[in-house]
């Protein structure tokens, strides 16, 4: 019999690393080829991993909760052959350079001597092996905070950790500032605030964030602190994009087997815009703007347990109307069934929320990081209107829809904001009758 490392998979471009969620195998299960044998999460998406041959589980190396790498070794399976699998002798020393040392391990075995009385609170992210070594040297949250992480999303590793015992005797005491020395507010940051304390009231439901609700609530505030935000705000009389839906969504459903929404009109027009206006298309690099090659549109979208996710249409300008139907069919449906891989909510360059589809006629969304512009579209509702006509003016009534756009006025200035905008209302209220999907 053989031995074979399970490594965790590459997940797409920036995803270094993922926590295991639950085994869906024991060891001593037998496994066979593509079966999913551990469920794994991104700061993005929830995912399975597959094992790419049959045998038997004789060892998890990584439990529940644990970070692993990608390409470390998460379980070793038994399988037909001889002596270890090239796959075991590839990673054999990034697995023992990712390991924890003898007294790590031997601090983690040993529960007596771990210190019982450091506790963390949920404002910080650790791992198991982080937190045991925490606890083991008496380091206190407050100097935790201080620790600069170099894992994904800033979290502290092994190595930082280590890094900071060996040199904690020449590290200054950590100080509580005064209320009244306090840093002008601009200056907070979500790391540095301290996390508000309510006592629940009799009767009052306590229930714990989720892991996605807290990743949410993470970039969200720092989203906000990073860009000044602004928005524009235009309605736009949409009644020729219903007209045109109302015709053609019988035909596209009968041919293609899908839905038509209004969303891929929404991504056509917005995708028009951006060529139009390209500095909507950037990102901020401290002092440098970059100017992105590729349009790629995320698409914000409700899941069933109420957290929201954003999926990405790649290279939207380069699809049709029934290309675009079909990614944004095949995106929201994979997003509601947790099938989405990390690769799809990474890269995009402009985001589209659709604030109308629980009812709401307009919203100020929050620009995702690191694009600089998003717009929120509202419902369509059926309104008088006026309308000029070669006899003159008259009432009618039209469909009519919100559009805002909320913009990061370091390099997205009024101007550009409010026209990019205008032109996808635009392009919106012109849509041609005789388009072809």
């Amino acid at each position: 019999m053989a031995e074979y490392k399970l490594l965790l998979p590459s997940m797409g471009e920036g995803v270094m690393e993922a926590t295991i969620i639950t085994w869906l195998f024991n060891e001593g299960d037998i496994v066979k080829e593509d079966d999913s044998v551990v469920e794994i999460a991104t700061d993005k998406v929830d995912s399975d991993v597959p094992t790419p041959v049959s045998g038997k589980i004789v060892k998890i190396l990584k439990q529940k909760d644990e970070v692993a790498k990608v390409g470390e070794a998460i379980a070793i399976l038994e399988i037909e052959g001889e002596g270890n699998t090239p796959a075991s002798e590839e990673t054999s020393a990034e697995t023992q350079t990712s390991a924890p040392d003898a007294e790590t391990l031997k601090t983690i075995e040993d529960p007596l001597k771990v210190s019982a009385s450091t506790e963390f609170s949920g404002d910080l992210y650790l791992s198991p092996l982080v937190k045991s070594i925490a606890q083991q040297e008496n380091i206190s949250e407050t100097e935790l905070k201080s620790i600069k992480g170099s894992g994904l999303e800033g979290r502290i590793t092994k190595e930082d950790i280590l890094a900071y015992v060996k040199n904690r005797g020449n590290q200054p005491a950590p100080q509580t500032t005064p209320v009244q020395q306090a840093a002008p507010a601009i200056q907070t940051t979500a790391t540095s605030a301290p996390a508000s304390t309510i006592t629940a009231a009799a009767g009052d439901e306590i229930i714990p964030m989720d892991r996605m609700r807290k990743i949410i609530a993470e970039n969200m505030v720092k989203a906000k602190q990073i860009a000044p935000h602004v928005t524009s705000f235009i309605e736009t009389d949409v009644t020729n994009v219903v007209k045109w839906r109302n015709k053609n969504k019988a035909v596209f459903e009968k041919r293609e087997g899908e839905k038509l929404t209004f969303m891929p009109i929404f991504v056509k027009a917005v995708v028009k815009a951006i060529q139009d206006f390209p500095m909507i298309n950037v990102s901020i690099s401290g002092e440098n703007i970059i100017k992105k090659k590729n349009i790629n549109i995320g698409m914000a979208t409700a899941l069933p347990d109420g957290n929201l996710i954003v999926p990405v249409i790649k290279n939207a300008d380069q699809l049709s109307l029934s290309g675009l139907a079909k990614a944004i069919n095949d995106l929201a449906y994979r997003a509601r069934n947790k099938k989405l891989r990390p690769e799809d909510t990474q890269g995009a360059t402009y985001t589209i929320s659709n604030v109308g589809s629980f009812g709401n006629l307009m919203g100020t969304p929050i620009i995702p990081q690191p694009q600089v512009a998003i717009l929120a579209i509202g419902a369509i509702v059926k309104k008088p209107a006026v309308l000029e006509t070669p006899d003159g003016d008259v009432i009618a009534i039209r469909n009519l829809m919100f559009m805002s756009h909320s913009y990061d006025h370091r390099v997205v200035d009024g101007s550009l904001g409010g026209m990019m905008l205008k032109h996808v209302h635009d392009y919106l209220e012109n849509w041609d009758l005789n388009t072809e999907i």
